[in-house]
């Protein structure tokens, strides 16, 4: 059994379908993990999300999707509390008939999934942790944000900006001196004074655990001893990165959307 993590999709149905076969995915027995924005800004997010529901009925347990920030706009642009950016890409998703089922399902996915392979321990999260975080302070963290997501008045969860847990979790890359959020987003290398990537900033979230996160396109594939970093640009024109956990082996796919 191996247990695959994707990163970010971005509606790039063609290019996934591509990697799948790539890593040999064996339904049956591996685990796959996603780490989120599977939709949104690439071609074919309704196809994205009709493969994903299909496997998580086939896989169970065995296929886990985090929640990204482009999830999380879909979702709101659904229940009509968001308009349209001028980058998005779900008008598919949002006029099909099996539209509202999907979107409901994902909305039915965690912030945070948790999980053991080979000899190492795991959390899956689309952008990062809080600093001094425990897992069981990133748990109730999460399902406190899940219940709010999936209950009868999300509007207050889906449009905030100050909820430093729904930050972290969908939004977090650089943090400044008093660990408050920067909307930086090129590479760590290049950023202005000040500002630390949230991986470096000690105590480190959930200790013991290798962080396995997409949402950062400018940090690119990055295999270190606490993170896995996954977002390696396909939206933008790069590639899509699978890392299986056991012994990170690493595979990559160039897109092959038309963009």
């Amino acid at each position: 059994m191996a247990t695959w993590a994707i990163g970010d999709v971005h509606g790039c149905f063609r290019t996934l379908e591509a990697l799948i076969e790539r890593i040999d995915l064996d339904l049956s027995r591996d685990r796959l993990w996603m780490v989120g924005d599977l939709v949104n800004r690439g071609p074919s997010s309704l196809e994205v999300l009709r493969w994903a529901r299909a496997l998580g009925d086939e896989m169970g347990d065995r296929f886990q999707v985090v929640l990204g920030n482009h999830d999380l706009h879909l979702i709101a642009r659904q229940l009509g509390l968001a308009s349209a950016r001028p980058r998005d890409t779900l008008e598919e998703v949002l006029t099909a008939a099996d539209g509202p089922d999907l979107v409901e399902w994902l909305r039915r996915r965690p912030f945070i999934h948790f999980g053991g392979a080979g000899d190492g321990d795991f959390v899956l999260v689309h952008a990062g942790l809080l600093p001094g975080w425990s897992p069981r302070d990133a748990t109730v963290a999460a399902s406190r944000l899940e219940r709010q997501l999936q209950g009868p008045d999300p509007e207050c969860l889906l449009h905030s900006r100050s909820d430093r847990a729904l930050a972290a979790f969908t939004r977090v890359r650089m943090l400044d001196p008093e660990a408050g959020f920067h909307d930086y987003s090129g590479a760590p290398e290049a950023a202005p004074a000040g500002l630390t990537p949230w991986f470096e900033v000690e105590p480190r979230g959930c200790p013991g655990h290798t962080a396995v996160t997409g949402h950062w396109a400018a940090l690119g594939t990055r295999l270190g001893r606490d993170l896995i970093a996954l977002d390696s640009g396909c939206v933008w024109g790069r590639r899509l990165t699978a890392v299986r956990l056991e012994d990170r082996r690493v595979a990559q796919k160039r897109v092959a959307d038309r963009l």
